[in-house]
């Protein structure tokens, strides 16, 4: 994995203080909060596919909400006792980046709402997916 000087270099300031520095991004003033096109969402820093737009909703939180991970096994979830509350944080399993949290009020059966820092994520849309070296990938949207 890179280090941080490389990890300043490639990520712009947003991405490396919500990844490396537990950060959070403004509600409404990011990239992904309402977008809803086919594709999927990687790990901004290790590319390693983490959610999916088929599980995408919108929470009204003004961030992307997610029902569930694409890959169980690459988000992590820990305590969290920052800012006065009790929280469940999301991480991701390669790279350690700090995503988001999970919540118990989202929809259908599960009851998750995983809220995700758009700067955590790189969007590869549905058409790219080949070219980019996710075509495993295609499979989820073979009915879309």
């Amino acid at each position: 994995m890179a280090n941080n000087q490389e990890l300043q270099k490639k990520l712009n300031p947003m991405q490396y203080e919500v990844t490396q520095n537990n950060g959070t991004e403004p509600p409404f003033q990011n990239e992904y909060w309402n977008q809803f096109g086919d594709g999927i969402y990687v790990d901004v820093v290790s590319g390693k596919p983490l959610f999916s737009s088929l599980d995408k909703y919108d929470a009204g939180c003004g961030w992307p909400s997610f029902t569930k991970p694409i890959e169980d096994r690459e988000v992590v979830e820990k305590e969290d006792k920052s800012h006065g509350m009790v929280r469940t944080e999301v991480r991701s399993q390669t790279a350690d980046s700090h995503l988001g949290h999970v919540f118990d009020d989202g929809p259908g059966p599960s009851g998750l709402r995983y809220c995700i820092n758009s700067a955590a994520l790189t969007f590869i849309p549905k058409e790219k997916l080949e070219e980019k070296g996710y075509g495993d990938y295609l499979s989820l949207f073979k009915d879309q």
